[in-house]
């Protein structure tokens, strides 16, 4: 089922578009995870994958999220690309672009399981699963997948200087965007890899991902 991008209550900055939608969340390093466990609001940032149309999240296998089944979920996505500094504190804001899902919680076995688990190592470190062993039986049972088909989708995205009333445009103050960058540093191996190893090919592919580098 394609998603359906829906339009949002604050349409201001508002995009409805696939492209949009996908490249935020393709581009994103955590998600936040909203749902109702036991009568409560629980919120939880997780790591995740996007794979068609749909976002896998796992878990310890015993926890609240891996146990939801037919459950109604909301996941957020937001990268920060600026602090706005305005000629007044009310027109202050940030440039951001971000994502908000919502679907229905949905149990992972089989061969999803698996599939859904290399991808959400291989969102964070492409070309990772080829470099290391394959997951235990034991860490099999002690992990929980969630499937989040998407259902409703909308992104936002602010960029662009301070909207000041022009009342104030000459005050003689001081605005603008002081960027805010996301990057991965440089490897840095513990104390178990021999010396000599170099970083493997993964860490450099999430470092062009993620930051350019």
């Amino acid at each position: 089922m394609r998603p359906n991008y829906a339009r949002a209550r604050q349409q201001k900055r508002a995009h409805y578009d696939d492209a949009t939608v996908r490249d935020i969340l393709s581009g994103g390093l955590v998600g936040h995870v909203g749902f109702i466990a036991e009568g409560r609001p629980m919120v939880i940032p997780m790591a995740y994958a996007l794979v068609d149309d749909t976002l896998y999240l796992h878990g310890a296998s015993k926890t609240r999220l891996a146990l939801l089944d037919a459950t109604p979920l909301c996941l957020t996505v937001t990268h920060l690309t600026g602090i706005v500094a305005a000629r007044s504190a009310f027109h202050h804001s940030v440039n951001y672009r971000s994502v908000v899902v919502h679907g229905l919680a949905r149990r992972v076995e089989g061969e999803e399981f698996d599939m859904a688990l290399n991808a959400i190592t291989e969102h964070l470190l492409p070309g990772r699963i080829s470099e290391v062993r394959p997951m235990s039986e034991q860490e099999r049972k002690a992990t929980g997948v969630v499937a989040l088909d998407i259902e409703y989708a909308s992104a936002k995205v602010r960029t662009g200087p301070p909207v000041d009333d022009d009342s104030d445009l000459t005050l003689g103050l001081w605005a603008g965007v002081i960027p805010v960058t996301t990057a991965l540093g440089t490897g840095v191996q513990d104390a178990h890899t021999p010396a000599g190893v170099p970083a493997p090919p993964s860490v450099g592919e999430a470092r062009r991902k993620f930051s350019g580098a």
